[in-house]
């Protein structure tokens, strides 16, 4: 590798503030589905810093990872209530992570504004009531849907009218005889019609009634086969024994539903506005308690109808908010219930325990420890920690496991002898957990979803002769895969870039043999790349043993830049039509129907064979679901690189399949070639070692503090890389550990738009042809760029999609784009690559961050490098972080079910 020490310009301002930690300036943009991040806390950060970047500091309340020293024994009951507004003008803004939800939390602007987050809240409110509005309008429409029963009903009194009518003419008659006759006579003439008229309709409601005459269909065969049977005419057997069913005939994959107008932000993920009259309730409780009015909106969203009673009655329920800290709602606690609020309420042990189980998620926990728990509520200064989490878990609010340990030598343990101790002769150690049960129920239903890919049979498509002779067509690992997919349900399969070819060749004999066969990335990077790897494998070009990298990273941005002007084709609006002609999706956008093959009768997604690549991205609730989507006798293909970062969201799914070895896991052979696969090979086995790049492939540009960082990498961005590499600065990638810092992502994107598309801002501060991330919802980031803005919100085109973000939710979900986390590229690859690692971003490396940085880059990697011996000890010694999950044990279970279920059988 080369390096590039002279500086010809100063560089400009700027110093590493020691205050900020770029460890935990992190965003909720990256954060886990369902929750955010709290400002200021260092057990708490977004997907990275979940994934372990090794900040040194584990969101497991573990010693200090419990809130660390910040926490103390006594932080929430003891003398002092929280200020709100100290913390939002003061440490908020120092930890650049005080963005939640609508902006930063207890008074700070959402985008180190005073008025960001009032704004936010007051668009919020103006929405509420066209909210209402649109409600009103549903409530007409099932009035109206209602109008027509009593339209019909109206008629049939219309018959009624009729006879109204005549006594009607009658009186009429009886009173222009009135002239003629006593007054006397004439009533009882009015009486006689009046009788005569109540007799006819009385008649009338004696005969038969015609009902059912406005049924068609089944329901009036129905209706006619009960008459026939109560008029003898046919015996009951003979109407009501079905007829012998037909053979099922598999149905044609139906197109999945294009809108063909631009895609709004995805509104599945947006809970519906609560009602005005709500959120100013909660408004009212929210002033009494001193906490910011601009919450109003969070909190009647998070907790539903009642919610200003429920929070009046239970103040910690505050902290259901995403960015609300224990002091904060211990003293919003105290300003509502005065000498009530006490340090050993149930109600307060209760919060902390779930606010405590969800850091664990946003770290990738998806269950603790029982001791764990039990010392961090004391350190929250929870008096009883034990009754505490007895009450949440008497309450429903998180749910405890005891997993069997597993003994090196012991036989695995069986439904029979589980709580049967004197059938094993001894009593087995057990691991008692808590977790919420969001995560406990997606976590066994992934189980239970992967046990039947396992143990069922896949379905006999295509003869065994093709499968080998596509297996002999592809050789080497490829081969092996294909081999492999053939006998099973489910296969893991392990590799680097390069190693996506063998995907490609397996999707592609899939097909040749007639399956349906589809593959699914997690960002639509990935899916534009792997599309033009699969053009190259129908080619003839792409073949694993073509001694080279597929080079997915230049198609990658090809399609993301393309997106800039509209000009990559569109199915319907939904994806490029490339990417849908290839049979290749988005995770995200196959469950939601956006993207794939749509889904069968029964609701599972209709095809033979599912490829998903980026793998280790699957957090345990999306893994779940797509698990739930296969149908019985499909395929189940998962192929990523155990060296990348791990899931934004709680879990380590693939990492717990590799571990548990229970199907089929073919480790590609094939190597990432040239200087920069032989960079990231070995940081992936913790070596950090200088490389050969004649053709500068590797740049190591040294610095002495963050201003020179910044300077550099602009220029870089700018100048060095598009001249000397030949590569635009639109297809180069800037990552960078954390958002906040003096060199996070937000300095960089600035320094950058400013060289590279300068402009006021006029669009909430962005200005059309602006580099964006969006993140439609948190853990996902979608590249794109900034195409115009209107009264329906931005208007952005994400990888040849266009998108209209709209203006309450800017604020929360697009950033520039220039400059990312690590978390926020994985998936995706460039032709260029500049990482910036500025001095004070030591405490956040890992090999994980290092490698899945590092291997963004496609043809050119320049490292702006400011942490010395930092960067090398991280690779050698700072390894992903452990994550607490219970997938392991629950696979073993299944396998020795199905072990002994196969004994029995065979017995």
């Amino acid at each position: 590798m080369s390096t590039e020490p002279e500086t010809t310009q100063k560089a400009g301002p700027g110093s590493p503030d020691p205050e900020v930690d770029p460890a935990t300036a992190r965003d909720p943009q990256e954060g886990t589905p369902g929750g955010g991040r709290v400002p200021g806390d260092e057990a708490v950060t977004d997907g990275e810093a979940a994934e372990g970047a090794g900040t040194g500091e584990d969101a497991v309340p573990q010693g200090e990872a419990a809130e660390g020293a910040g926490a103390g024994a006594g932080a929430g009951a003891g003398a002092g209530a929280a200020d709100f507004g100290a913390e939002a003008d003061g440490s908020a803004e120092a930890d650049g992570s005080a963005e939640a939800g609508s902006g930063r939390v207890f008074g700070a602007g959402a985008r180190d504004s005073g008025e960001g987050s009032e704004t936010d809240v007051e668009s919020a409110g103006r929405g509420a009531p066209e909210a209402g509005a649109e409600d009103s309008a549903g409530a007409s429409g099932a009035d109206a849907g209602e109008g027509s029963d009593v339209g019909s009903g109206s008629g049939a009194d219309a018959g009624e009218g009729s006879d109204v009518g005549s006594g009607s003419g009658a009186d009429a008659g009886a009173e222009g005889a009135a002239g003629k006759m006593s007054e006397a006579e004439a009533e009882l003439a009015a009486q006689r019609a009046e009788r005569e008229r109540i007799e006819r309709r009385k008649a009338e409601k004696k005969g038969p009634i015609e009902s059912g005459a406005k049924l068609s269909g089944r329901a009036a065969d129905l209706l006619a086969a009960v008459r026939a049977v109560e008029s003898g005419e046919k015996p009951a057997v003979a109407v009501f024994t079905p007829p012998e069913p037909e053979p099922a005939q598999r149905r044609a994959a139906p197109e999945p539903v294009r809108r063909p107008g631009p895609v709004t932000a995805e509104a599945a993920a947006v809970p519906a506005a609560p009602a005005p009259e709500t959120v100013q309730a909660v408004r009212q409780v929210l002033a009494a308690g001193g906490a910011p009015e601009s919450l109003a909106l969070p909190v009647a969203t998070a907790l539903g109808e009642g919610a200003a009673d429920r929070l009046r009655a239970d103040p910690w329920q505050l902290l259901h908010i995403a960015g609300v800290r224990p002091e904060q709602a211990d003293g919003f606690a105290r300003a509502l219930l005065g000498a009530e609020s006490r340090p050993d309420d149930e109600r307060r042990g209760r919060a902390f325990t779930v606010w405590l189980l969800e850091q664990a998620a946003l770290a990738g926990h998806t269950s603790l420890e029982a001791p764990a728990l039990t010392a961090a509520l004391a350190q929250r200064g929870v008096p009883d920690a034990d009754a505490a989490l007895q009450s949440a878990l008497a309450e429903g609010e998180a749910l405890v496991f005891q997993d069997a340990l597993e003994e090196p030598g012991a036989p695995a343990p069986t439904p029979e002898a589980d709580g049967d101790e004197e059938a094993t002769g001894e009593e087995r150690p057990v691991r008692v957990l808590v977790g919420l049960e969001r995560y406990a129920l997606a976590e066994e239903s992934l189980a239970d979803g992967l046990a039947r890919l396992i143990n069922s049979a896949p379905g006999e498509h295509g003869p065994a002769e093709g499968w080998e002779e596509a297996a002999g067509a592809a050789r080497g690992s490829a081969g092996e895969l294909i081999r492999a997919v053939s006998g099973h349900g489910l296969v893991l399969h392990t590799g680097g870039e390069a190693a996506r070819a063998e995907p490609a060749r397996l999707l592609a004999g899939a097909r040749a043999l007639g399956l349906r066969a589809w593959a699914a990335a997690h960002s639509p990077l990935g899916r534009d790349g792997f599309t033009e790897l699969l053009r190259a494998t129908a080619a003839g070009e792409g073949a694993p043993d073509a001694g080279r990298a597929p080079q997915a990273g230049g198609g990658s941005a090809g399609h993301a830049q393309a997106g800039q002007a509209g000009q990559a084709g569109q199915a319907g609006g939904g994806v490029p039509g490339g990417a849908e002609s290839h049979a290749v999706a988005t995770v995200a956008g196959l469950l939601s129907g956006a993207e794939g093959p749509g889904r069968d009768a029964d609701g599972a997604l209709d095809l033979d064979l599912l490829v998903v690549l980026d793998a280790p991205q699957l957090d345990v609730e999306t893994a779940a679901l797509l698990v739930e989507s296969l149908p019985d006798g499909a395929r189940l293909v998962l192929s990523g690189d155990p060296a990348v970062l791990w899931s934004a969201g709680p879990g380590r799914v693939f990492a717990d399949l590799l571990a548990a070895r229970v199907c089929p896991h073919i480790a590609s052979r094939l190597p990432d070639p040239g200087p920069l696969g032989e960079l990231v090979s070995g940081i992936g086995v913790g070596e950090l070692t200088q490389v050969a790049a004649p053709g500068k492939e590797v740049v190591i540009v040294p610095v002495r503090d963050a201003g020179e960082a910044v300077h550099r990498t602009v220029q870089l961005v700018a100048d060095s890389v598009p001249r000397a590499i030949g590569v635009p600065a639109e297809q180069t990638v800037v990552i960078t550990p954390g958002h906040g810092g003096a060199a996070g992502t937000r300095v960089l994107n600035a320094a950058l738009k400013e060289r590279l598309n300068p402009g006021p801002g006029r669009f909430g501060g962005f200005d059309p042809g602006d580099r964006i991330a969006y993140s439609p919802v948190p853990g996902r980031t979608l590249p794109g760029r900034v195409v115009t803005a209107d009264a329906e919100g931005l208007h952005l085109s994400c990888s040849g999609v266009r998108v209209v973000v709209p203006r309450e939710r800017v604020e929360a979900s697009v950033r520039h784009g220039w400059a990312l986390t690590a978390h926020q590229a994985v998936g995706g690859r460039w032709p260029a690559a500049v990482v910036v690692l500025p001095g004070d971003a030591a405490q956040a490396l890992s090999r994980p961050w290092v490698y899945t940085a590092f291997s963004r880059a496609g043809r050119h990697l320049s490292v702006v490098h400011g942490v010395e011996q930092a960067l090398p000890r991280a690779v050698a010694e700072v390894p992903a972080r452990e994550r607490t999950t219970r997938l392991p044990l629950l696979l073993a279970a299944q396998a020795a079910q199905a072990a002994q279920s196969q004994e029995r059988a065979e017995a």
